[in-house]
């Protein structure tokens, strides 16, 4: 009797042993090739806002920008610091959604001295990073940004990326800080 109830229990191990060998395994690490498509993403995101603008208008822009907001950035995740270039105190920072949609397309009376960034007439854009700072769950990138405009005049502007992964393994923009380099 007692070999039949170690038989059993054995089995009931191995069975335990089974499931806990099949349980889910989440991997938030992310990788240079998400970082580097994600800010190839960026760059085409801010061109197409801009030809939207161009050849739509500012409401089909402000569309197009919502969307490039809500799958980039980490507002739903909570306040998102970012730093755009071109902006001025009392509203320098924009860690809302609200203020981010402003800058890159204005339109808001909130933000009154927003005119739309991303309505500049840009025709390509392009990131080239100094360095690439991975550490499990989160990664910086730091470099230029290079964004083309009509007449094709290059503007370079000094570009801080931050990336976490959303709960379904997106990859969201929680810190950009954008300058233009300093003169001297």
């Amino acid at each position: 009797m007692k070999s039949k109830h170690l038989i059993a229990t054995s089995m009931a191990l191995m069975g335990l042993s089974s499931a806990l060998s099949a349980s889910v395994v989440v991997n938030q690490g992310i990788t240079e090739a998400e970082v580097r498509g994600a800010q190839t993403a960026w760059c085409k995101a801010l061109v197409d806002i801009s030809q939207t603008g161009a050849t739509k208008g500012q409401a089909a822009a402000k569309a197009l920008a919502e969307q490039v907001i809500d799958s980039a950035y980490g507002y739903q995740m909570g306040a998102v610091l970012f730093k755009p270039t071109l902006t001025v105190v009392p509203q320098t920072f924009r860690t809302t959604r609200a203020g981010a949609l402003a800058y890159f397309v204005g339109g808001d009376s909130n933000f009154p001295k927003d005119k739309g960034f991303a309505l500049n007439g840009w025709t390509a854009c392009e990131s080239k990073n100094a360095a690439i700072f991975i550490a499990g769950s989160s990664a910086s990138s730091m470099g230029n940004v290079m964004i083309t405009d009509k007449a094709g005049k290059v503007t370079t502007v000094d570009k801080t990326w931050t990336y976490v992964k959303d709960s379904a393994g997106r990859l969201r923009i929680v810190v950009h800080h954008s300058s233009l380099p300093f003169g001297g």
